[in-house]
């Protein structure tokens, strides 16, 4: 059920075969409203769709989930309520592209606000924001300020490393970045032996490897930037400033091809019932003021330019990104996959 203003969560995973239908909590009519899934945390999103309803008077209904929306939608079909679909990974974007559920964004605005690099060529995802995957690194027991994805395979971390699944889409993301600029061979070699330095069985998310790091675990981690910024302003959990504060952020490779990033982004449904209003939305998203919501509250990094980071990631150091195509990403996450399964990544390192 969409309830306005993002009050229903969906904390379970989602099938197309186990939703129920969406049923409108009250009439609203396509002139002011605007229907959202969200793959987004309902924390990050509320503020950008508060201030779009405050300028534009549209009413945004909201579905949060973790996984399982593209699906929805497929199912859903021509009877599918959703406008715009808000995600994380560039996989999930191609994904909907593939599974025929976005439709071609025509934007002079859009266009204008945000680089080509940043677009699908045929208009089918639109990138909202940049978050780069990092090394945490321990304060205390790394003493190196700089550092590159490929170090990470080397001996000197032998039971030094935590890590999240290598399934999960930010892991084979880079993994597939790797691929790209090394091969298939180099990356399962690489892939193999950053295994054999996990400290570890690969579990929980990348707060939890940054808890591993302070609790003595682990050395370094690899971690996505806004998750830091998330804990260090983190007043409801205490303990996880204390994990932040134990560790300092290396930005793998940004002296040479530049650190890998990854975007949040939005989709244009194919059957969206009020396209205009979802057009409107994207737009806004992408507008200075969307942009810098994204900078100052999210803490992510902005992709308009001339809108500036945040103070607090600004002081992390300034971000060289790899121009590699977002694009040859996506295309390269099948045989990330595929690696990470055949090295048995998740198993953790060999005895």
């Amino acid at each position: 059920m969409f309830k306005k203003t993002a009050v229903l969560v969906l904390a379970c995973a989602l099938t197309a075969l186990t939703l129920l239908p969406l049923i409108f909590s009250g009439p609203l009519s396509a002139s002011q409203s605007v229907n959202i899934y969200s793959y987004r945390e309902p924390g990050l999103i509320a503020p950008l769709l508060k201030a779009f309803a405050k300028k534009t008077g549209i009413t945004t209904n909201v579905v949060y989930a973790k996984k399982g929306l593209n699906e929805r939608v497929l199912a859903e079909g021509r009877n599918s309520p959703v406008d715009v679909i808000l995600t994380v990974d560039i996989g999930r974007l191609s994904d909907a592209k593939e599974k025929g559920i976005s439709q071609v964004i025509t934007s002079d605005v859009i266009t204008a606000n945000i680089p080509s690099r940043y677009r699908d060529p045929e208009g089918h995802w639109i990138g909202l924001s940049q978050r780069a995957r990092l090394v945490y690194a321990s304060k205390t027991r790394v003493k190196q300020d700089k550092i590159t994805y490929e170090e990470l395979a080397l001996p000197k971390w032998r039971g030094r490393i935590c890590a999240r699944s290598g399934q999960h889409s930010y892991n084979i993301g880079l993994l597939a970045s790797m691929i790209a600029h090394h091969g298939e061979k180099e990356a399962t070699q690489w892939a193999l032996g950053i295994k054999n330095n996990l400290a570890r069985k690969p579990s929980g998310g990348d707060r939890d490897q940054v808890k591993g790091i302070f609790s003595g675990v682990c050395d370094i981690a690899i971690g996505n930037s806004y998750y830091m910024a998330a804990m260090q302003t983190n007043r409801k959990k205490p303990e996880q400033q204390q994990w932040a504060n134990s560790v300092k952020l290396l930005f793998p490779n940004n002296d040479d091809r530049g650190t890998h990033v990854n975007i949040s982004g939005a989709i244009l449904a194919k059957h969206a019932p009020n396209p205009k209003n979802g057009l409107a939305l994207i737009e806004f998203l992408t507008s200075a003021e969307g942009q810098e919501i994204y900078a100052q509250i999210v803490n992510e990094y902005p992709l308009k330019e001339g809108v500036k980071a945040s103070a607090r990631v600004a002081s992390w150091g300034k971000l060289n990104p790899d121009p590699l195509s977002l694009e040859k990403i996506a295309q390269l996450r099948s045989t990330a996959s595929k690696i990470m399964d055949r090295v048995n990544f998740d198993a953790g390192p060999d005895s």
